[in-house]
């Protein structure tokens, strides 16, 4: 079939169809940082954007679920209050939190890169595969924080990582689980 363009649009079907997806993870992860619980230990807000990264990384794989993460973070650079709290900006990528949010887009990269590997339904290789992103998020959130907030590893773990344990990885069991029930 050719449209008006001249263009084949079953050809453009699955490209598109990846580009809303994508667009839609960014949308989502935007309001998942306006679903925050404050932890009184720590700068970090509990939000619900973890899951929906890591959703984004299994689900659109490596190359879509990057480009939603990407969408979402330079959606903020440039003034939309997209990140936790409804912050914005360049500088938030420089502030204590900015390595969770450089970490959401390697985190979907890596997810996704695994999810290429060994394509699966199994709800748990799905957890597997959002665990190690979890841990890339928190690889580079808690290396930011302790580096600008001038806290050492263990006082940055302590208050970048430990308290969300609990939250983040049922948020896992959440999307281990939807993502082996929907396919995109």
């Amino acid at each position: 079939m050719v449209n008006n363009a001249g263009f084949s649009s079953t050809a453009n079907a699955p490209n598109l169809r990846k580009m809303v997806f994508a667009s839609l993870f960014a949308a989502m992860t935007a309001v998942g940082a306006y679903i925050k619980i404050p932890i009184p230990i720590g700068p970090v807000p509990l939000t619900l954007q973890v899951l929906f990264v890591l959703l984004a990384g299994i689900m659109l794989k490596s190359k879509w679920g990057t480009i939603s993460m990407l969408v979402y973070v330079l959606l903020g650079i440039v003034g939309l209050p997209v990140f936790a709290g409804g912050a914005s900006g360049f500088g938030v990528l420089f502030g204590p939190t900015g390595g969770y949010l450089i970490g959401f887009v390697a985190a979907a990269f890596v997810v996704g890169f695994l999810a290429e590997r060994k394509q699966t339904s199994n709800p748990l290789l799905n957890a597997v595969f959002m665990t190690v992103g979890l841990g890339v998020i928190y690889l580079l959130g808690v290396a930011q924080l302790a580096i600008v907030a001038k806290l050492t590893i263990m006082q940055a773990i302590a208050a970048g990582m430990l308290p969300f344990l609990i939250g983040d990885f049922m948020k896992i069991i959440a999307g281990a689980y939807i993502a082996s029930k929907y396919e995109i």
